[in-house]
């Protein structure tokens, strides 16, 4: 997607360091954190949201990033969320899911 800054991101137009990459998807630490722990696991394919997954197994992949990401970082105890679409708080339009962790 053009003006997508997750897209731009895994193209290396804007640096970032990854927490973690796979095939599958990426990882990025928050630029706002929400909580001591605040990571970004996000799918290198572009969807817009989950509203819009097709593949039941994008949804398997990024669930077993999380637990690498969490065994990697050594977090026991998180929160997941994916906001879906605006008007429910969805900032960037690209799937990702918010792990947070104190």
């Amino acid at each position: 997607m053009e003006n997508c800054i997750f897209c731009k991101i895994l193209n290396k137009e804007i640096p970032s360091k990854f927490v973690y990459e796979d095939e599958h998807c990426f990882a990025i630490n928050d630029i706002n954190p929400k909580a001591k722990k605040h990571i970004l696991v996000i799918p290198k394919k572009h969807i817009e949201s989950l509203a819009q997954v097709e593949d039941m197994n994008l949804i398997k992949n990024l669930f077993e990033a999380i637990k690498n990401i969490n065994k990697q970082e050594n977090i026991k105890d998180f929160k997941t969320l994916i906001n879906t679409g605006k008007n429910a708080g969805q900032e960037v339009m690209h799937l990702h899911i918010h792990i947070l962790a104190d």
